[in-house]
């Protein structure tokens, strides 16, 4: 919030105002918390004391007046400054947050629990945030659900919005990876025109919107088993206008019927994917690609990608097109997407 301070202005024409100004701010006279101030003519700009008589001595008219005081503060120090009554949240108080719409996430250190309340309100007040919410022991189990508890107000659902996407969701239910900003976008730049595709790991959309809404796909199927997830897949479909291309299915992937008939497959789970890859195999053409993430160790992640593989096509029955690095997973651990095109001789093996 502004509040008012008495300063000494010096009176700038506006026409020579831009270099004085900045030859004045590099030689530290100007006063950094108070606004600048302007009229039709000139520019009023608030001088440190000390720097009076040399202001003046440059041939510039000085004047008092109030100024709008500036916060240069950054937002970490802000909250540190607000905590400062209690010294045992020095150094463990959180420095990082994310923002999804108007709801901030952040990792709270186990020792700030006690002072969940206060470290709500500040980084609300702060922030200009509707809620809080701790991570606090990160995602978890089949459905990768977020452990998240409330520490400031009441709402948690919140709509992010990413590259022409609306991706609307519940923090406390559906975890949304930040880290995947760049495989979105790839999704989104995709030619897929006219193309069948099948997302077997759809959740609340992830991939399947920005594909079916930029690449030209034909029909994608999109396949999530948590219904809370399902629920926003089905919202979001329709929130982006891409009801007319999108059919979400609330299954397990292998139930999902038909043989032979994708074109693409997109297979973004990770850690248990690999047992995904037969029915994968039995819904995708000849030719077709599969878009398989995982997670390796950073050393070894080309020889367990064509372990993998081999396993499951023989080395004769598949094409590995790219391999990319999407994120640090864990220490010396990474999620990889690698893009897998299947070759005809796969097809006499899996029939």
């Amino acid at each position: 919030m502004f509040i008012l301070k008495r300063v000494v202005f010096a009176r700038i024409p506006t026409s020579e105002a831009g270099p004085v100004i900045r030859s004045l701010m590099s030689e530290g006279h100007v006063d950094l918390h108070a606004k600048i101030g302007r009229d039709s003519g000139y520019r009023y700009v608030p001088i440190l004391p000390e720097s009076l008589e040399h202001v003046r001595g440059l041939g510039f008219e000085t004047m008092e007046g109030d100024a709008h005081t500036l916060d240069r503060r950054s937002p970490q120090q802000r909250i540190v400054d607000m905590l400062s009554d209690h010294p045992e949240l020095h150094g463990i108080v959180p420095t990082r947050w994310e923002f999804v719409g108007d709801i901030v996430i952040v990792r709270m250190d186990p020792r700030c629990r006690p002072y969940s309340d206060l470290i709500g309100r500040t980084y609300a007040e702060v922030l200009g945030a509707k809620t809080v919410c701790a991570d606090v022991r990160g995602v978890s189990g089949e459905f990768r659900q977020p452990s998240m508890e409330i520490i400031y107000g009441t709402e948690t659902e919140s709509v992010r919005l990413e590259n022409g996407i609306r991706y609307g969701f519940d923090v406390t239910k559906v975890m949304f990876a930040s880290g995947n900003t760049d495989e979105r976008m790839r999704m989104r730049n995709l030619d897929c025109t006219g193309e069948t595709v099948v997302d077997m790991f759809a959740g609340i959309g992830y991939f399947t919107l920005p594909l079916a809404k930029f690449s030209g796909a034909r029909r994608v199927f999109a396949c999530e088993k948590n219904p809370e997830s399902y629920e926003f897949l089905v919202r979001n479909v329709k929130d982006n206008d891409v009801d007319d291309v999108v059919i979400p299915i609330l299954a397990d992937n292998r139930s999902l019927c038909g043989r032979h008939f994708a074109d693409r497959i997109l297979m973004g789970y990770v850690q248990t994917t690999s047992e995904f890859i037969p029915k994968a195999l039995e819904m995708v053409k000849d030719g077709g690609i599969l878009h398989y993430h995982d997670t390796f160790y950073v050393g070894e992640y080309r020889d367990r990608i064509k372990s993998i593989f081999d396993g499951n096509c023989g080395e004769d029955g598949y094409e590995i097109l790219a391999i990319r690095e999407v994120k640090s997973f864990a220490p010396s651990v990474s999620h990889y997407v690698v893009d897998v095109r299947i070759t005809p001789s796969r097809r006499n093996r899996s029939r």
